[in-house]
C-alpha cells in the first residue's frame, strides 16, 4: 500500500503509463469515469491513491460534509415536517373544519405510509438507474406541491386524497438519501454523518412545533384557517428547494465537481478497499441487474433487520402524531402543548448525536441499539404506569427517555445495515426493503393511539413495548449471526490463506460477491 502526496500528479501518471498495456480490459471504464486511477478499473492498491496525510484527509472529508450533509439535513427536516405536521394540524382545528371523528384522523395519518413503504424499493432501483440530483429534485418539487395543495382541501376525502399523494412523493428521498451517504463515506464513517442527518427528524418536531405555533397566529388571514396556512406554508419550501437541488447535489465522487482528479480517486479508492480484512475490495461501480436485485431482496439478515426496524417506526410515528395531543391531554393549551413538544426532541438529538459519533469511535453497532431501545422501553412502562392525569409533570418527564431511546436506536440501526451490504446495488435494494417493510410498523404506529383511550393510551403505549421486546431480540440474533460468518471466513483465511482464495476465484467473482466475499467481514 503506497501513500502518495495528492498533489503529485507525476508519479499517477508514471502508474497509469505503467499499467496501459497490462490492464487494457479496463480502457473503456477509464474513459468513463474521467481517466481516474482507481480499483474499480481493475489497477492495483500500489498503483492508486489510498493514504494520505492526516491533514488532507481531514481537509477533503470537511469539502464533502460541507457539501452534502447540511443540504440532506434541510432536505429530511422538511419531509419530515411535512409528514408529521397533521398533528399540529389537528390541534389548530383540522379535525372539527372537516368534521372528522372517530378514526377518520387515524386513517388519513395511516394512508400515508401506503404508497410511501411500497414504492421504496421501485425507488431506489430508479435512483440507481438515474441521475440522483435529477431524480430527488422531481421528487422534493412533488411532495412540496402536494403539501401546498393539502392547505386548500375543504373536505375529509380531498384530505385522504392529498396525503395518498404526498406518501407517493416522499417515498423515494430517505431511503436514497441514506443510501448516497454510503459511496462517499467509509462504514465507521457513516453512522455521525447519518445521525447528523437523521437528527433533522428530532428537530423536526420541534421546528414543527414551534413553527405551527407561530403559523397558527394566521388563523384568519385571506380567509384561511391556521391549519391551513400550516400546510401552505410548509408546502412551498421544498417546491423552492427542488431547483437549488437540481444544480447543486452532487452525483457521486467520479463527477463532484467540488474534487479534483487525485480526491476523487481517494475518496473512491478509500471506500473501495474497505472489507474489513485490508484485501480484496468492493465496488459502488456496479450496474445494476437482476441478479443484484434478486440479492438484495432475499438478504435474510435484512428481513430480521426490518423487525428491529419495526420497533421503532412503530413507536416513533405514533409517539410523533399523538405527542402534541398527550401533552394537551394532560391539562395544557393547545398553544403550549405545541411548545412543550419542543424540549422532548431537542433531547432525543443530543442523544442521537452522541450516540452515533461515540458507535463510531468503538466500532460497534449492534449495543447501542439494544441499550437504546431498553431507556425507550423505561419511558414506556412509566407511561403505563403512572396515574394519568393526575401527574402531568411526571408524565411529561417520561416522554424524554421514550422519544430518546426510540431516536437513539435509529441511527445505529441504519448504520449497521448499510455497513454489512455490498455491492452498492445489493445495498441499494437491500437497505430500500429494510426500510420500505420497516415503514409498514408505522402504519401500526398510527392505529394504536387511540383517541377513546386518551390520556394513558394503554393500546399505544402497550404495542410499542412488545414491539421493543421484539426489536431487541432481533438483535441479538443478528448479532451472533454476523460474528458467526466473521469466524469462518477467518477460519477459511487462515486455512488456505489469501493466495488460496484467488486460486478459486477470479478477482471479478470476488468483487460481483460483495459481503459474500471471503474477504467481506461484517461490522458488528
Amino acid at each position: 500500500m503506497a501513500s502518495h502526496s495528492i498533489d503529485d500528479e507525476k508519479q499517477i501518471t508514471q502508474h497509469t503509463e505503467h499499467h496501459e498495456h497490462a490492464v487494457t480490459h479496463s480502457d473503456k471504464e477509464l474513459e468513463e469515469q474521467g481517466g481516474l486511477v482507481t480499483v474499480d478499473n481493475g489497477l492495483t492498491e500500489d498503483l492508486v491513491v489510498i493514504e494520505l496525510p492526516e491533514a488532507d484527509q481531514r481537509r477533503i472529508l470537511r469539502k464533502i460534509d460541507w457539501r452534502i450533509i447540511p443540504l440532506l439535513t434541510f432536505l429530511y427536516l422538511i419531509a419530515f415536517v411535512d409528514r408529521t405536521n397533521i398533528g399540529n394540524a389537528k390541534i389548530a382545528g383540522l379535525t372539527d373544519d372537516l368534521n372528522m371523528h372517530g378514526l377518520n384522523y387515524n386513517t388519513a395519518v395511516t394512508l400515508f405510509f401506503v404508497p410511501y413503504t411500497l414504492l421504496e424499493v421501485p425507488s431506489n432501483i430508479l435512483l440507481k438507474l438515474t441521475r440522483p440530483s435529477r431524480y430527488i429534485s422531481i421528487l422534493l418539487f412533488g411532495w412540496g406541491t402536494v403539501m401546498t395543495l393539502m392547505g386548500v382541501v375543504s373536505s375529509y376525502g380531498g384530505l385522504l386524497a392529498a396525503r395518498w399523494f404526498l406518501g407517493t412523493c416522499e417515498a423515494g428521498f430517505f431511503p436514497a438519501a441514506t443510501f448516497l451517504l454510503t459511496i462517499w463515506y467509509k462504514r465507521y464513517e457513516y453512522q455521525q454523518r447519518f445521525a447528523i442527518f437523521y437528527a433533522s427528524a428530532s428537530m423536526s418536531g420541534a421546528f414543527s412545533g414551534l413553527l405551527a405555533f407561530a403559523i397558527e397566529k394566521m388563523d384568519g388571514i385571506g380567509g384561511r384557517s391556521g391549519w391551513q396556512w400550516i400546510f401552505i406554508l410548509e408546502g412551498l419550501v421544498p417546491v423552492a428547494m427542488s431547483f437549488v437541488l437540481w444544480a447543486i447535489l452532487p452525483d457521486n465522487p467520479e463527477t463532484a465537481k467540488f474534487l479534483n482528479k487525485e480526491e476523487k480517486e481517494w475518496v473512491i479508492n478509500r471506500i473501495a478497499i474497505e472489507t474489513g480484512t485490508g484485501q480484496g475490495h468492493v465496488t459502488n461501480r456496479d450496474r445494476i441487474n437482476w441478479q443484484l436485485i434478486k440479492a438484495g431482496l432475499t438478504e435474510w439478515k435484512m428481513w430480521c433487520m426490518v423487525m428491529v426496524f419495526w420497533a421503532n417506526s412503530i413507536s416513533l410515528y405514533g409517539f410523533a402524531a399523538i405527542a402534541p395531543t398527550a401533552i394537551e391531554d394532560l391539562g395544557y393549551s393547545a398553544a403550549n402543548a405545541q411548545l412543550l413538544t419542543i424540549p422532548i426532541y431537542v433531547c432525543a438529538v443530543i442523544v442521537v448525536l452522541i450516540l452515533a459519533f461515540w458507535s463510531d469511535r468503538v466500532r460497534v453497532r449492534w449495543i447501542f441499539i439494544f441499550c437504546s431501545y431498553a431507556v425507550g422501553g423505561i419511558g414506556l412502562i412509566a407511561e403505563l404506569a403512572i396515574p394519568h392525569p393526575k401527574y402531568p409533570g411526571l408524565t411529561y418527564g417520561f416522554l424524554f427517555p421514550l422519544a430518546a431511546g426510540m431516536y437513539g436506536g435509529f441511527a445505529p440501526m441504519i448504520a449497521w445495515a448499510a455497513n454489512n451490504l455490498a455491492p452498492s446495488s445489493k445495498r441499494a435494494v437491500g437497505m430500500a426493503v429494510m426500510i420500505s417493510v420497516g415503514n409498514m410498523g408505522a402504519i401500526m404506529g398510527s392505529n394504536i393511539y387511540l383517541l377513546r383511550e386518551a390520556p394513558k393510551y394503554p393500546t399505544g403505549f402497550g404495542a410499542s413495548l412488545g414491539m421493543l421486546c421484539l426489536g431487541v431480540f432481533a438483535v441479538l440474533v443478528l448479532r451472533f449471526a454476523y460474528a458467526l460468518e466473521n469466524r469462518k471466513r477467518d477460519k477459511l483465511l487462515a486455512d488456505i490463506g489469501e493466495e488460496g482464495i484467488r486460486a478459486r476465484y477470479t478477482d471479478k467473482e470476488l468483487v460481483d460477491m460483495g459481503d459474500k466475499s471471503p474477504f467481506f467481514r461484517y461490522a458488528l
